[in-house]
């Protein structure tokens, strides 16, 4: 009974989250619009960290709950589920998924530096603050480079702006905060209860569970024929995994690396990152590359629990 009570308030508390992380990054959507940020730098810079935010707060939750061992698991599980089953499933729905070329030549070149970057640091299991310093610097080179990229916007396209945007931004931001606390307690407790390792709660339930934003924002990009726009918000969401939820959480305390991502885990997240990348060339995703993107996420699935 007590299992069954902490998976419902797991699911509770992650849902919770999901919807808090909802509010803020539309709240932050149009009060960046009405300063005259352009939509291309809200969607790569301020809808990315949305999406991350997830990610963000329960690995500083975890630091916290001395659990810190689920950080990179939910790094590198997050990181793969935005690739093998978020652009999966928009290349199964969609049939075939068109790539940008600004993503290309932009966006696709950050993704490989982040992933190698995260590798590096990763190699002698552990992040010193130096590391984290590095990583902190990475995400704003990236925002500075984005924000560079585009114009404003003129003032007659910028929406207005009520008091109660502001009031929703907030509320979102302190939903997310404690929606991450519980998420880590109960999941926490469910993995004692079931004799599941902390590394492979981070990996599989928690990563799945910040993935959905993106996995939602695909969903509707498919449905209005924008699929440039979510390929874009899952590059940006794992350049934001790989620099900004390794980097802020170690400010907060040490974290444990397992010696056990070096077996499957990071180098799987590596070839899984390259094979986008090969993929993307044709500026084209079809249908069976999509299953297959799904196909390799079970078989992570089914890995990490053996």
């Amino acid at each position: 009974m007590d299992i069954a009570i902490n998976l419902i308030l797991f699911i509770i508390s992650l849902a919770v989250l999901l919807k808090a992380a909802d509010w803020f990054i539309d709240a932050a959507e149009r009060i960046g619009l009405s300063f005259g940020i352009a939509p291309f730098i809200i969607g790569v810079t301020i809808v990315s960290f949305g999406t991350s935010l997830p990610e963000l707060a329960t690995s500083i939750a975890a630091i916290y709950a001395d659990s810190s061992e689920i950080i990179i698991g939910n790094i590198i599980g997050s990181n793969v589920a935005n690739i093998a089953l978020v652009i999966g499933v928009m290349a199964v729905v969609a049939k075939n998924v068109n790539i940008d070329n600004d993503i290309m030549h932009i966006d696709m070149p950050k993704l490989l530096a982040s992933a190698a970057l995260l590798w590096l640091i990763l190699h002698d299991n552990n992040v010193s603050l130096f590391e984290a310093i590095i990583s902190l610097v990475g995400i704003l080179i990236f925002i500075a480079y984005s924000v560079s990229a585009d114009r404003l916007l003129t003032k007659g396209k910028r929406p207005i702006v009520v008091w109660y945007d502001y009031l929703i931004l907030i509320v979102g931001a302190v939903l997310v905060y404690f929606g991450a606390q519980f998420t880590i307690k109960f999941a926490t407790a469910f993995a004692v209860q079931v004799g599941m390792p902390m590394k492979s709660i981070g990996l599989t339930l928690i990563a799945f569970g910040t993935s959905l934003p993106e996995l939602v924002v695909s969903l509707q990009a498919v449905r209005k024929g924008k699929t440039g726009i979510a390929v874009g918000n899952v590059l940006g969401s794992n350049i934001f995994n790989s620099f900004l939820v390794l980097g802020v959480p170690r400010l907060f305390g040490k974290m444990v690396i397992p010696e056990t991502i070096h077996d499957f885990t990071l180098p799987f997240m590596m070839i899984l990152t390259l094979l986008f990348a090969f993929m993307c060339i044709t500026r084209k995703i079809s249908s069976w590359e999509g299953w297959m993107l799904l196909l390799m996420y079970v078989y992570f699935i089914v890995q990490v629990f053996m």
